[in-house]
């Protein structure tokens, strides 16, 4: 039998293949090369941001201005590659490098250095974690840590000299949010320097030291807290008091700052990663403080109140059964909360971390000024994550709130979210450690939300701390954009926080400073939130009965904390794969 051959077709088939050939082999070659560039990247921000061991972070002019040289080299070298030409894990690789180096290099550029604190702490109370981070298994880390200590003066004295050029040119915190800001400093200042939080790696000595040896690095580490420590605080007490305080700005405003209203749309896009005006954030709040608002009414209509809003609230701040009676009480409650949530996870999650939790109280030097509760993730391998819970002013802390604080904090909020990012073994170092507010924040109030299919608020006054708690953060979208761009004052905003939601004034007040001193952070909450209901509503309607919400949930933490514009093309691929299917 005779064969026919289509010389024309074998021609396109040939030249087909070597066209696609050509096509893997450069796409091959684009991504070993952006792999290998960003590694190099990667290692030499490490090593930039990294110190030798003994050493604090070099905070001269010469040293800041070095490292902003460095990182804007790098940015022009990202800037250089067709990202388009890179896979899929590339491409957002790409996005998470530029990203974290865009905020360093804005950061510098608007002047973050001259403000070195926020209401809440600073440079002074970062520093009293250096146990908790540190590493204390052979005798020369414990020789690195005094080393370290005996560096503070200069450090807090590169910080100050920072803060003094901020005074100088009008870039302060404001002098409504840093009342009673100095005793978060005096508090490190101790009579007795076993009693300092730096000599606590000292309290215990460990087995691969010597009796002799130990003594002589307990009697260091006195001297260096006597000696070095205690007046490195004092006198940064005192140039707070003395300087910094009567010298802060009246005005509250970033707009206020030098090129003040581009500074704050710049940390509107690094904290939402979205491009939206403050006038948009705003109004998105004013809908979404309506909508909440009419949910709220409903608890109180079921639970058969007849006064008003405002009486309901009074009612909810004043009552003694809202509240702990001593910090034991609230804490075993927050750790029974958590426990609870943990049962309810297999149910909605496929994947589930390997790293524990713990449930400990906010530190005592930092609490008078902290927020109600916070997740701390872990540093290294042999750490839990702990969720913190503030035991400062129990009559400020509401038990109604706790189910949606816990779920926030702990799972399936932050300690989920950054505990599987950190096992993550396939996605690179840069990748496991990366946090963007607009989706771990996000995600948080998307984990309290969560808490109506676990089986949490089945008590009406849960319920409405639930609620009190997704308006809280859709306020913030109205009061930090009212503040910062649209003259409104601290008193105006802490009134519409105040009421709108079932906060108690202690916390309506640290909230609205933390708004004022953090610009703009505060809106990737619910703006991330508000991505995610969205995504997920997308994927159920697109699936019907095909949609899996653990399949989905694995899906929007697979890839660790990205974007938002990179989290929804992730979960509209999905939505089309399983469309295919």
């Amino acid at each position: 039998m005779k064969t026919t051959v289509n010389i024309k077709s074998l021609f396109l088939t040939v030249m087909c293949t070597v066209l696609l050939s050509a096509c893997a082999t450069t796409a091959h070659n684009s991504d070993k090369q952006f792999t290998e560039l960003a590694q190099q990247l990667w290692q030499a921000q490490q090593q930039l941001n990294e110190t030798a061991p003994g050493e604090l972070t070099d905070m001269s002019p010469q040293a800041l201005e070095q490292r902003h040289q460095q990182r804007l080299g790098w940015q022009a070298r990202l800037q250089q590659i067709d990202v388009k030409a890179l896979s899929e894990q590339n491409q957002i690789n790409h996005a998470i490098l530029a990203y974290r180096l865009a905020d360093q290099i804005d950061e510098y550029r608007f002047g973050a250095h001259l403000m070195p604190l926020t209401s809440e702490s600073g440079f002074h109370t970062n520093l009293g974690f250096m146990v908790q981070r540190g590493s204390f298994k052979t005798a020369a880390d414990y020789q690195h840590y005094l080393q370290k200590l005996a560096a503070i003066p200069r450090y807090m004295q590169q910080q100050t000299d920072w803060m003094k050029q901020g005074l100088a040119k009008g870039v302060t915190q404001p002098k409504a949010v840093l009342k009673g800001f100095e005793q978060s400093i005096i508090s490190y200042v101790v009579q007795d320097p076993t009693q300092s939080v730096f000599y606590q790696p000292f309290n215990r000595k460990p087995a691969f030291i010597s009796e002799t040896e130990w003594q002589q690095l307990t009697a260091q580490a006195v001297e260096q807290i006597t000696q070095a420590v205690n007046p490195a605080y004092q006198a940064f007490y005192d140039f707070m008091v003395k300087e910094y305080l009567p010298g802060a700005r009246d005005t509250i405003a970033a707009s206020a700052l030098p090129d003040g209203a581009a500074f704050y749309q710049n940390r509107l896009e690094h904290y939402t990663t979205l491009k939206l005006t403050p006038q948009q954030v705003h109004q998105t709040g004013l809908d979404e403080v309506k909508r909440i608002r009419a949910q709220m009414q409903q608890v109180i209509d079921q639970l058969c109140f007849t006064g008003s809003f405002a009486e309901f609230i009074q009612y909810l701040r004043t009552d003694p059964q809202f509240y702990a009676k001593t910090p034991d009480e609230l804490m075993r409650y927050a750790a029974y909360l958590a426990k609870k949530a943990d049962a309810e996870l297999p149910k909605l999650f496929k994947t589930l971390p390997r790293t524990p939790y713990g449930v400990v109280p906010v530190p005592a030097e930092i609490a008078p000024k902290y927020t109600t509760g916070r997740y701390s993730g872990p540093t290294r391998d042999d750490q839990a994550g702990f969720y913190w819970v503030n035991t400062y002013a129990l009559d400020r802390r509401p038990l109604y709130e706790m189910e949606a604080l816990t779920l926030h904090e702990a799972v399936p909020g932050h300690h989920l979210q950054i505990a599987l990012a950190r096992e993550h073994a396939e996605l690179p170092d840069y990748r496991r450690s990366f946090y963007t507010s607009a989706f771990g924040e996000g995600w948080g109030l998307y984990a309290e939300y969560l808490g109506l299919e676990m089986g949490f608020y089945q008590e009406p006054y849960s319920n409405f701390g639930r609620l009190t708690y997704e308006m809280w953060r859709a306020a913030r979208l109205v009061v930090d954009t009212g503040m910062h761009t649209m003259g409104w004052s601290r008193q105006q905003a802490i009134d519409f926080l105040a009421q709108n939601t079932a906060l108690s004034m202690h916390n309506v007040t640290t909230e609205i400073d933390r708004y004022i001193s953090w610009p703009a952070q505060a809106l990737s909450y619910k703006l991330g939130e508000i991505t995610i209901k969205q995504l997920r509503a997308e994927a159920e309607q697109a699936l019907g009965e095909r949609f899996n919400v653990r399949e989905f949930h694995d899906v929007v933490l697979s890839n660790g904390s990205v974007p938002l514009a990179v989290l929804e093309q992730q979960v509209r691929a999905y939505i089309a794969r399983q469309q295919k299917t």
